[in-house]
């Protein structure tokens, strides 16, 4: 199995037989390589964006597979390393990607947007799965970020490049925001779940081993923590995290007001390692510390 660093452009192009033109970003049709595509590990130095439309392949990320279908878009960022399994080796995938390295966006508008764009965090079992019209426009962007790839280098191309990729993430934003509206259903299943995980961890004592965290719910959801927060969030209007603080407060004044257990022994019980965490959350929520909302409730 090939084993691939893409730290560059250079490094991806050469990989795959295809031309450079410039050092930091590459736009490629992978119909024109001219290297067979075979099973590979790759390990990613820089943003990578593909749409698949055609190819039979299989990506392996972490231990899981995912079957990579047609009009499907996969993100990777770096530092992520990523196995492409195809039990049949071929010239020419019908593969549409855009490479970028971080450093051509250091000091622009998409270098200070770029965390906002969680999906590159997104396993690939969490792909973006576009319509007709939604291909269309990848295709559309991907052409205007080619050519600007393509034109001589001059004092507009940093700019026009990084604002050419930009609107390619901004549309996979809106489709990621589509496709989590059309899976009401199924994701409305993911909440109720995660209600129901979060009120048995408590109720089962877990809780004793320490606090529950986002990435605990997402694990027990098969999901990867950035994807089942954004799930979270656009099926409730609050993130998890707030969603596990309101569950801890709501059982920590249950215990306040059932019985005279101190508030650090309550907190001790609730998975906190310091009271004053446990305080000072309280606090946050609910405008007074548990001593004072015990005392208020009681008299």
């Amino acid at each position: 199995m090939n084993h691939f660093v893409f730290d560059s452009a250079e490094a991806y192009n050469s990989a795959y037989g295809l031309p450079t033109y410039h050092p930091l970003v590459t736009a490629v049709d992978l119909k024109e390589s001219s290297v067979p595509f075979s099973s590979s590990v790759c390990d990613y130095g820089m943003y990578a964006v593909f749409l698949k439309k055609g190819v039979q392949c299989t990506i392996k990320y972490g231990r899981q597979k995912y079957d990579y279908q047609k009009g499907s878009v996969v993100t990777f960022a770096p530092g992520q390393k990523v196995e492409f399994h195809t039990d049949t080796p071929h010239i020419g995938s019908d593969v549409l990607g855009v490479l970028f390295h971080p450093d051509l966006i250091l000091g622009t508008p998409l270098g200070e947007k770029i965390h906002r764009y969680g999906f590159f965090d997104y396993s690939q079992l969490e792909a973006v799965h576009l319509s007709q019209q939604e291909h269309d426009i990848f295709v559309d962007c991907f052409n205007k970020i080619r050519a600007e790839v393509e034109h001589p280098v001059d004092r507009h191309s940093a700019d026009l490049l990084c604002a050419n990729i930009q609107l390619m993430l901004e549309y996979l934003y809106r489709f990621y925001d589509r496709q989590f509206i059309t899976r009401h259903h199924v994701n409305s299943g993911v909440v109720a779940d995660f209600e129901r995980a979060l009120r048995e961890y408590f109720d089962s004592g877990r809780s004793r081993d320490g606090l529950p965290t986002v990435s605990y719910f997402a694990g027990n959801a098969s999901l990867t923590p950035g994807y089942f927060g954004d799930l979270i969030k656009k099926e409730t209007g609050t993130t998890a995290q707030e969603m596990i603080s309101q569950h801890i407060v709501g059982v920590a004044k249950h215990k306040l007001l059932s019985s005279d257990e101190d508030v650090a022994v309550i907190a001790y019980d609730l998975g906190f390692q310091y009271p004053q965490h446990f305080t000072r959350l309280f606090r946050r929520i609910t405008g007074m510390s548990p001593t004072q909302f015990r005392a208020a409730v009681s008299n």
